[in-house]
């Protein structure tokens, strides 16, 4: 509740995944790009909370969220990593456009990362439709960052194992679709 006695909205419960099929779905913004504060959705409470507070160098390099009413291996809801020219608030929800995958692993756990683009970018022209449409550069800095964001407490405990497609991404999230059904 807030101090207004008003009831926090629970994305899970208003939202869903999405259109998965036809590669348009919803999101949810824990961190905007370019923060050093690691923000978390707490479901069991519907808010977000501040987890840490990381080092600058380890600031995020793309808006990061979650994808409603799915679960990743990891026992949280399924990641996004939502790249676009300007950091995007905390808590702000929208449809993107799935355009990949980052297979990634934290402490021996799959923690999958579906990478996405707003769906209506008029900025770009909607032009980045595939990983292809990204720089190399992003995706090295991207692969950098995971595998090093826990250096400085658990060197090593994070592993990328690659980038997949739209179909792996839709695969996944399929899959974590149906992991939510069953445990939710």
């Amino acid at each position: 509740m807030t101090n207004k006695g008003e009831i926090m909205a629970d994305f899970n419960q208003i939202l869903d995944a999405g259109d998965v099929d036809a590669g348009i779905i919803n999101v949810v913004t824990e961190i905007p790009m370019g923060s050093t504060l690691k923000i978390e959705w707490n479901r069991k409470k519907a808010i977000f909370e501040l987890d840490r507070v990381e080092p600058a160098i380890f600031a995020k390099p793309c808006n990061y969220g979650f994808i409603p009413q799915t679960l990743d291996e990891d026992g949280d809801e399924l990641d996004i990593l939502l790249v676009c020219d300007e950091p995007i608030p905390t808590g702000v929800a929208l449809e993107a456009r799935v355009i990949g995958i980052m297979n990634f692993e934290d402490d021996a756990e799959m923690d999958h990362k579906v990478i996405v683009v707003p769906a209506d970018n008029r900025h770009t022209g909607d032009a980045i439709k595939t990983l292809k449409d990204l720089p190399e550069q992003w995706l090295k800095q991207i692969e950098h960052h995971f595998t090093h964001y826990k250096d400085l407490k658990k060197p090593g405990s994070t592993k990328v194992l690659g980038f997949g497609s739209i179909d792996d991404a839709k695969a996944t999230i399929k899959e974590c679709q149906e992991r939510w059904t069953k445990e939710a």
